[in-house]
């Protein structure tokens, strides 16, 4: 356990030791009825030794990636699903490096199925919103050409809305990313170099013309 699980594992324990119990009546304290109140669920997975985030996450990258003839695609779905769910929280998103997911997961951008290629995208979106960190690594796994060419060329419009998204989320405050979505896009698509990824209304309106491209879909 880190020391940081263990400090507020600590705290935990010495707050509930002194529960206080109202001396005028017999009905015990909201914290007494449920002792577990207040508890991080990952700090509460490892006391308890059920499976932390990280095993989940594991298990369902394990799930995506098994040959269709051992997970079918709806149970891909569900795990892909509760990935998404995981790195909602920015500490399981900056996990994604430590546990070698990056990589699988930008795979799964050129996956044959829509709604791997959907849900990548998706995930991709999640774990760089409001996170510097996972913007980085989108950046530096090479996804945001990925990204940019489903919005122009994938067939399935699912795809293309979450593509669009990611792209969104990687480029606001972040310079690289930006930098990356210009080089990837065509001239007959977007002309204007040299965007400021700190001006909100510049990013809008690139996202705005994908969001377009994405609606319409591919011409030819």
């Amino acid at each position: 356990m880190t020391q940081p699980g263990f400090n507020q594992l600590l705290q935990w324990g010495i707050e509930n030791s002194a529960a206080p119990q109202d001396s005028n009546t017999t009905q015990p304290t909201e914290q007494q009825r449920a002792p577990a109140r207040g508890l991080n669920p990952e700090i509460l997975a490892q006391l308890l030794g059920g499976p932390s985030d990280a095993d989940r996450m594991r298990e369902a990258m394990t799930a995506i990636l098994a040959p269709v003839a051992e997970v079918d695609m709806d149970n891909k779905m569900i795990a892909w699903d509760n990935l998404e769910q995981l790195i909602e929280s920015i500490d399981n998103a900056n996990n994604l490096e430590p546990l070698g997911m990056w990589t699988p997961l930008v795979q799964q951008l050129g996956s044959e199925e829509a709604g791997s290629r959907m849900m990548a995208a998706w995930c991709c979106s999640t774990a760089v919103q409001n996170n510097i960190k996972s913007q980085e690594k989108l950046v530096a796994y090479g996804a945001v050409p990925k990204l940019a060419g489903l919005v122009l060329e994938d067939r399935d419009l699912g795809v293309r809305k979450r593509a669009c998204n990611a792209l969104s989320s990687a480029t606001r405050n972040f310079q690289p990313a930006m930098d990356e979505l210009e080089k990837s896009l065509p001239e007959g698509v977007w002309k204007v170099k040299g965007l400021d990824a700190a001006d909100m209304e510049s990013v809008d309106e690139v996202i705005e013309k994908l969001r377009e491209i994405a609606a319409r879909g591919p011409t030819n």
